[in-house]
């Protein structure tokens, strides 16, 4: 561990870390256009990843435009998206998000952060994320993981999504933060899981992470 590292430089060996672990991050939900992607994101609310993807090639195959789907019937678009969590709420969301771009956009996903944020079901994070995957625009999506790991690595100090958003940005050189948050997002899911992680044998949190998280979160290697 080395207590004297600033948070830049800190922040300057985890990209390293990352970049040489996943140089070219997969975007891991499956889609083919800014609409299918903003679904997508959209829908993984609450949800893991692969569960999205068992879902939307048939919802997709139903409709896959903003006028397809604000024409569907919500019924239906529920039946398709049932196993997913808060699928009755992301049912009418994505009903009335279709029928806005429909009516507003001319059936084309907006890459105005502002606008997007407009849309039914859409908040911050998701907004970000299609600006990030879609549209190639500079954003540093933060959900719980890359909160939690941030805090974590003592990136940051913050006690909710934003200012970690805010000190990540800091951190990070902005032409990095596109593939920065999926390198955290999957470096969270292979190595560096909520529960149960040897934080003292981590890539990352074995030199990152302070002494104290250390004996709270492996209280088992702390001890000996």
């Amino acid at each position: 561990m080395s207590p004297r590292l600033s948070r830049t430089e800190k922040a300057k060996r985890v990209g390293e870390i990352l970049d040489r672990l996943y140089p070219m991050p997969p975007i891991p939900l499956q889609h083919e256009d800014p609409f299918t992607l903003l679904v997508a994101v959209m829908l993984s609310a609450q949800t893991t990843d692969k569960k999205v993807n068992e879902v939307t090639p048939a919802l997709f195959a139903m409709a896959r435009t903003p006028k397809a789907m604000a024409a569907a019937d919500e019924k239906a678009i529920l039946a398709h998206i049932r196993t997913l969590g808060l699928a009755p709420t992301k049912a009418k969301n994505l009903k009335t998000l279709s029928q806005q771009l429909a009516d507003k956009w001319g059936g084309e996903v907006p890459s105005d952060e502002e606008a997007l944020e407009s849309l039914a079901g859409v908040g911050h994070k998701t907004a970000s994320v299609v600006r990030a995957q879609a549209f190639g625009i500079a954003a540093f999506p933060v959900d719980t993981h890359i909160h939690r790991l941030a805090a974590r690595w003592a990136l940051s100090s913050g006690r909710n999504v934003v200012q970690t958003e805010r000190d990540l940005k800091a951190l990070f050189p902005q032409g990095t933060w596109n593939r920065r948050h999926l390198q955290i997002i999957y470096f969270g899911r292979e190595h560096c899981p909520a529960r149960g992680h040897d934080l003292t044998t981590c890539p990352i949190c074995s030199w990152a992470a302070s002494k104290a998280k250390i004996r709270e979160e492996s209280p088992q290697k702390a001890t000996r």
